[in-house]
């Protein structure tokens, strides 16, 4: 939607709410489950399930995105993951799981996975295989739906459009490859691989004399690199990374260069192609992690939003798999 720029600012916003809810509403409908998070780097199993275990360390995180405020039913997100190395004999996989809840306009999506990794020493790095099963549940509120007088596409009468509170759940499957090296790693990975479709159903409703709808969650490809590059003499790290990602029917791509000093201080600014800058900074004090970022978009949504706003927060547990400590971990279990 081209909005003019002449228009009053809380009309440009109402637009933009109303393009979101209405192409939210449009059949078919393919929908977006994964978090579109600037602090990527942060979080590498969620985007990819043969990152877990790649440390000695437990990872958990958790974290919000709010983006574009000030533009009402705009996108939020929400994550929580964990992963851990466990070494069974000589042979050494990574454990995970993770959660996300995700609204936009109308929709709103929620993804529950668990994850597993092998690995495979290869040259001075390793590499790991990794897969995760999941659960999808995307639910619409038809109830709420509003279409504007004299909408030149859609018609308040319009059968294909749900007037009542919808909601479907399917099974979802990804896999990926990790290589990790001493100053850098990379991965490649595939999300949603079947590409479930979910059939709704109306809420509290079981009869099937009702319309029908659906909403497919579409494959994602995944690339994501990332360095750690010592600045001799110094306690100064570099750390750049890149994102990029497809659907098969268009992509996305990100870099950010971050720096770090006395692995406790990190601070950065990241591109995302032709949607926003960012500028990020976090701390590290005791095995804690606490990450911030913010967006300013690129796009004419800059003119109905101040921004995007982003937390990400977490702890790792040191793990010791020497055998020289009387007191080491033989399993792990993560809740």
């Amino acid at each position: 939607m081209k909005i003019p720029t002449t228009l009053p600012k809380t009309l440009m916003r109402r637009l933009l709410t109303a393009g979101i809810l209405i192409a939210g509403a449009a059949s078919p409908a393919a929908a977006q489950a994964d978090a579109q998070l600037t602090q990527y780097w942060a979080v590498p199993a969620y985007y990819n399930p043969a990152a877990t275990g790649t440390t000695d360390y437990v990872r958990i995180r958790g974290g919000a995105k709010l983006q574009w405020l000030g533009i009402e039913n705009a996108p939020k997100s929400f994550l929580a993951c964990a992963d851990s190395p466990l070494k069974i004999g000589s042979k050494r996989i990574g454990l995970g799981v993770n959660f996300s809840q995700e609204s936009l306009g109308l929709f709103s999506n929620l993804l529950a996975n668990v994850q597993a990794s092998y690995k495979l020493k290869l040259g001075k790095g390793v590499l790991s295989i990794g897969v995760q099963g999941g659960y999808y549940n995307s639910k619409f509120k038809g109830s709420e739906v509003y279409i504007p007088d004299n909408d030149d596409y859609h018609q308040s009468t319009d059968t294909n459009i749900p007037t009542q509170d919808l909601t479907g759940s399917a099974f979802d499957f990804s896999a990926g490859l990790h290589y990790s090296h001493r100053y850098f790693s990379v991965g490649v990975s595939g999300l949603h691989l079947l590409a479930p479709t979910v059939k709704f159903g109306v809420e509290g409703n079981e009869s099937s004399d009702s319309q029908e709808y659906e909403t497919s969650l579409p494959r994602q490809l995944y690339l994501i690199a990332d360095g750690n590059i010592p600045i001799k003499n110094t306690l100064f790290e570099l750390q750049p990374s890149l994102l990029a990602r497809t659907d098969f029917s268009g992509w996305g791509a990100e870099v950010t260069a971050r720096a770090r000093y006395n692995k406790f201080l990190t601070f950065g600014i990241g591109y995302r192609w032709k949607e926003a800058l960012s500028a990020m900074v976090g701390v590290e004090i005791k095995n804690f992690f606490l990450g911030y970022a913010y967006d300013y978009p690129m796009s004419a949504i800059n003119k109905a939003s101040s921004g995007s706003h982003e937390l990400i927060a977490g702890y790792s547990l040191k793990l010791d798999f020497t055998g020289k400590n009387r007191n080491r971990h033989r399993s792990i279990r993560i809740m």
